[in-house]
């Protein structure tokens, strides 16, 4: 994964200010560089690189995964790209490319599949082939591409990896993280919607944000009669819908860890993470755990009994008030807002993608997502008794709101570390499918404690320890007990606040 940005100055030169984002978001890309700025393209090490001087430019850092990897810009023809993603369907696309077009592949990055299929639909204008490319491609990505006239970014449909952009003093821009915004000037910042794309004019010095089609068939209906009622569904058998979930799931897994020689699961010991470990360690990959928690916690307990079960290695970091504290400024410039929540589940995270990183890990696995397409909050229990089958509205709210609520905080405080976090369950084909699950197979009964029945129950058939499947729903800031620990320790402590606020003058504390 890797960082992108892109600045314009109305008559200013712009190379410095291009120069210091990609500075401020080195950690996203420590492998290597390359900007584009007025018809220039320079490539190297970021210590080493050369901006030119010009009043629109176009950033990108590194982080090589798999392949032979190049440094971007991307250039064919009039296009300029740049893309922070993985393409998970690649190889397809890189054989129906071939047949359908002569363009010619430079490289073995899958990054370079989407600058062929914008040359496949270009016809003198950016904005209405990116539509087409967005729906062929299956990945969690941004890019943004420049024909010489007009800019556009895009943000892939679920809002999996972050993308930002402002307009102030005269500059706009966007990038991978706020911080690089702040970093020139801008300010004020928007986060681009899942699914849409943002059209700058040069020529008019004007931007607009364009809602894409959705990929998404979203088969949720609760206005209708069938869906008001509850346990009554003339459905298809559970049976069907468990052979359907757990081939999607296995499928989602092995795309996601293909070409990798050893993979680090986020992992709590729940059935979310524990059916991702299962999975990986059958698909013969190297897999390893990482906890984090304080003493006696409830995550730590479980991981360990699972991770010698399994005979797979653990990882673990423990937290107590000192590590809380130490580590909760490191939390805040990652997650780039206040917010006590965030905080506790993004300090889980950093930690163990830290202890990932340390051990020359570059993708760890997670299971976000699964709570929301399978019922696993509590409060869908009420939901589920009020509405019957039409709570399946509120999961699929839920799922549409995870990109601001909890993905842009995995990815910055996982990529705070170089690591790119990768997230199976919100593949598209399983959250069409899950929203196709009757409500009746994820949550059994108004008292059903431990939720995502279906989910369970797939877990089982696959192996995870039957304990393991039983053991009820604990969040991530609660499992790992640094939510406590912040609350009724560090964030009571009024000199420890005023030093955090006074470190963070763009974050409202």
């Amino acid at each position: 994964m890797c960082a992108i940005t892109g600045i314009i100055g109305i008559g200013e030169n712009i190379n410095k200010k291009l120069y210091d984002m990609l500075l401020t978001l080195k950690h996203r890309g420590p492998d290597s560089s390359g900007v584009y700025v007025d018809g220039t393209i320079s490539r190297g090490k970021l210590e080493e690189l050369t901006v030119p001087q010009g009043n629109l430019g176009l950033g990108h850092n590194l982080l090589s995964i798999v392949g032979s990897e190049v440094a971007q810009p991307l250039k064919h023809n009039e296009i300029i790209l740049i893309c922070n993603g993985e393409i998970y369907n690649y190889s397809q696309l890189y054989s129906e490319i071939v047949r359908e077009s002569n363009y010619i592949f430079k490289t073995d990055s899958d990054s370079e599949i989407v600058l062929a299929l914008i040359n496949q639909y270009y016809n003198g204008s950016l904005s209405p082939c990116i539509m087409k490319v967005m729906e062929r491609l299956d990945g969690d990505y941004t890019f943004a591409a420049y024909d010489g006239k007009d800019l556009v970014a895009v943000r892939d449909p679920l809002g999996v990896k972050p993308l930002y952009y402002g307009n102030e003093n005269g500059i706009f821009g966007f990038a991978s993280e706020k911080k690089a915004l702040w970093k020139v000037g801008i300010n004020e910042t928007i986060s681009l919607p899942p699914n849409s794309m943002l059209y700058y004019q040069k020529t008019a010095s004007s931007h607009e944000l364009i809602p894409l089609p959705s990929r998404l068939s979203w088969k949720v209906d609760p206005s209708s009669e069938k869906s008001k009622t509850k346990n009554t569904l003339i459905n298809p058998d559970k049976e069907h819908f468990k052979r359907i979930l757990k081939d999607l799931i296995q499928k989602s897994v092995q795309k996601r860890i293909r070409g990798l020689d050893k993979v680090g699961i986020l992992f709590s010991g729940g059935v979310d993470s524990t059916l991702l470990a299962v999975i990986c360690k059958n698909l013969g990959v190297q897999t390893d755990l990482y906890a984090v928690g304080s003493a006696n916690s409830p995550d730590l307990i479980f991981a360990r009994k699972v991770a010698s079960d399994m005979d797979l290695p653990l990882y673990i970091q423990m937290v107590d008030e000192a590590i809380v504290r130490e580590y909760t400024p490191m939390v805040l410039n990652a997650i780039e807002e206040w917010n006590v929540m965030k905080l506790g589940v993004g300090m889980t995270g950093y930690l163990a993608a830290k202890l990932a990183h340390e051990n020359e890990e570059r993708v760890m696995l997670s299971g976000q997502g699964a709570d929301e397409l399978f019922g696993g909050y509590h409060r869908y229990l009420d939901l589920y008794h009020q509405k019957g089958e039409g709570a399946q509205e509120d999961l699929k709210g839920d799922v549409e709101n995870l990109y601001h609520v909890n993905l842009e905080r995995d990815d910055k405080v996982c990529m705070a570390s170089s690591v790119e976090l990768r997230v199976p369950y919100l593949d598209l084909q399983i959250i069409d499918m899950a929203m196709d699950i009757p409500m009746t197979y994820k949550i059994s009964d108004p008292s059903d404690k431990m939720r995502k029945c279906i989910l369970r129950e797939v877990a089982n058939q696959l192996g995870v320890p039957q304990e393991i499947v039983k053991r009820p729903k604990k969040a991530a800031q609660y499992g790992s007990g640094i939510h406590k620990i912040l609350r009724k320790r560090v964030l009571k402590d009024q000199e420890y606040m005023g030093q955090l606020k006074e470190s963070f003058k763009f974050i409202d504390i």
